[in-house]
């Protein structure tokens, strides 16, 4: 029997873990009939750790208690604030991967310990670090990171045995990638990618509450930008036109009791059209597109090169975003395996040839980068220490090495510093800085004693770069980590017990058992937002307890109805009310 490895999609909106067993990918249930866990963490008021669907119904009424859309900030040397406690977004990112592991892990009847990962294909050497980083804290070992245009290429390509090249085009909820992809008989070889890891779902979420906010203050003359509750639940009403909008030429903006002036409850009603909404997207588009151009000329072939469209990520559910490619270069978008499950569908298979199952095919990916460091240079008889040399260039297959021979600038030097970049500009200090070390103690020697530098980025997209003199031997090397700290064992171990603790507490997040149905937990959170209500008819006006005695019966007919009944819609109208009146 093979080894447990299984595939995560970490993504910015939702997360989701995957398995190959006897030769057949299997997303596994997150709950009865959903597949698809919300990248949300939260914490409850009684200190409970929410993570999923139902922080996600929390972050409506508490944000300040509430994390999403962690993955944006993935790299970054910061905290977030989570009811009252700061967190890494490593911490943060490890209890959606942790609760992920449970999952499988109830599903599976055994335990996980290890995982691949994806990422964005465009994600930096930092941001790299920190999801490997993350996966420790949840306690699963990351054998393998992997780029999730490649991931679903993996998930498109069981099946087909002809040769083509293929465009994967993966704008998720905060990362935006393009791919191309050239597949021959087992062979999956990444020739080119490139991206923006600021640019997904999320930006048309808040184009569209930008769109509200105006409203409101055209019409209402009333300000909401810096309120967070009420920002919250336009982000929400955003979210669900722009699904809506998907496949349906108009949607509503609607919120009952958004906010409050003189006493006067003020409400949001906006209609918006598929045409509207697409002006307000159109910017965001185009620049994809111009990736996607980019791209092509990486992997230096042109339109006419391209056989196939592969769509990854939820917001390509926007019918603009296929009509422009479909105009852009005459192929209409696939579209048969679901672009949200496909990620993590090619991660479980990467896993699956890892833990040595019957699957034959071979993964070639590159980096998205290019590297290089700074050299001395000679111009018009004047000395330019910042002339950027490219050790590894953008778009080379990895794994790789590269060395280069560098000398001393003057006699008897002892020590050079070696700085490493990531860029594509001549001029060193117009790239990013990525890590920087000193090579000290060098043997007296007239100038232009050789350095040799090597620069090698594994399987998982990460830099090591290394020094020594020639002569001696002497050496220093340094793995990238950019604009982190790298967490040391400790912090590690720190950061673990902390999660620990917070799952350990929480009975709701345990190991899912059969009754654990996305249906019962929708149940227990209506049951408990009736309590709240309950408690607060004694102290409500008259007025105010009718429409809170209104907003619970309905809950309650909801709740004792006969067959599949959506209890979302009553709900939402009960926490609008509840926080209506806390406010």
């Amino acid at each position: 029997m093979n080894e447990i490895i299984v595939g995560i999609d970490l993504g910015t909106t939702n997360s989701e873990v995957a398995i190959v067993r006897e030769g057949r990918v299997t997303v596994i249930p997150v709950a009865e009939g959903v597949r698809i866990l919300p990248s949300i963490v939260g914490v409850a008021e009684d200190g409970s750790l929410l993570v999923g669907e139902a922080a996600r119904n929390q972050y409506v009424l508490h944000p300040e208690r509430s994390v999403r859309s962690i993955k944006r900030r993935m790299g970054e040397d910061t905290h977030v604030t989570m009811a009252g406690k700061e967190y890494s977004p490593q911490e943060i990112s490890a209890m959606i991967l942790r609760r992920l592991k449970q999952i499988a892990e109830a599903h599976l009847g055994d335990t996980v310990a290890k995982a691949v990962i994806t990422v964005p294909a465009y994600f930096s050497d930092a941001q790299r670090q920190a999801t490997r980083e993350a996966g420790e804290i949840a306690g699963l070992e990351v054998v393998r990171i992997i780029n999730e245009p490649t991931a679903a290429a993996l998930a498109y390509e069981t099946g087909h045995s002809d040769a083509r090249t293929v465009l994967v085009y993966d704008l998720g909820g905060g990362t935006f990638d393009v791919s191309v992809v050239h597949i021959e008989g087992d062979v999956v070889e990444v020739k080119s990618s490139h991206g923006n890891n600021h640019l997904g779902g999320d930006d048309f979420d808040e184009a569209l509450v930008r769109h509200a906010l105006k409203h409101l203050k055209d019409t209402q003359n009333i300000e909401l930008s810096h309120a967070p509750v009420a920002m919250a639940r336009l982000l929400r009403a955003a979210e669900n036109a722009k699904i809506a909008l998907s496949s349906q030429p108009y949607a509503t903006l609607t919120e009952e009791y958004l906010t409050e002036r003189d006493g006067v409850p003020i409400h949001l009603s906006l209609e918006v059209s598929r045409q509207d909404y697409e002006e307000l997207i159109t910017p965001y588009i185009d620049e994809t597109l111009a990736a996607v151009h980019i791209a092509l000329s990486g992997a230096g072939m042109a339109v006419a090169d391209l056989d196939e469209i592969l769509l990854v990520g939820g917001a390509t559910r926007t019918p603009l975003i296929q009509k422009r490619l479909e105009d852009a270069l005459g192929l209409q978008p696939r579209g048969e395996v679901d672009p949200d499950l496909c990620v993590a569908m090619g991660a479980a298979i990467q896993a699956g040839i890892i833990a040595g199952a019957q699957t034959p095919t071979i993964l070639v990916d590159v980096t998205p980068y290019t590297f290089g460091t700074s050299a001395i240079s000679m111009r018009d008889g004047e000395i330019y220490p910042y002339c950027y040399v490219p050790l590894i260039r953008k778009n080379t297959p990895i794994p790789t090495s590269r060395s280069e021979a560098f000398s001393t600038a003057y006699d008897d030097q002892e020590k050079v510093e070696v700085s490493v970049y990531q860029g594509e500009d001549p001029d060193a200090l117009n790239n990013i800085e990525i890590g920087s070390f000193m090579i000290e103690g060098l043997r007296k020697a007239p100038a232009g004693n050789c350095i040799i530098t090597t620069f090698t980025l594994d399987i998982n997209g990460i830099l090591q770069v290394a020094a020594r003199e020639k002569e001696t031997g002497l050496a220093q090397s340094i793995t990238i980590t950019n604009a982190i700290a790298r967490f040391s064992g400790e912090k590690l171990d720190t950061a673990r017990t902390r999660i620990d603790k917070l799952f350990g507490d929480d009975v709701e997040q345990k190991p899912a058992q059969d009754t654990d149905s996305a249906v019962q937990r929708q149940r227990t959170e209506a049951q408990a937002l009736i309590e709240k209500a309950e408690r607060m008819l004694p102290s409500a006006s008259t007025e105010n307890a009718e429409d809170l005695i209104d907003c619970i019966e309905t809950l309650r007919d909801a709740l004792t109805a006969q067959g599949s009944v959506d209890l979302k819609p009553a709900m939402d109208a009960l926490a609008d009310l509840i926080y209506y009146l806390e406010a």
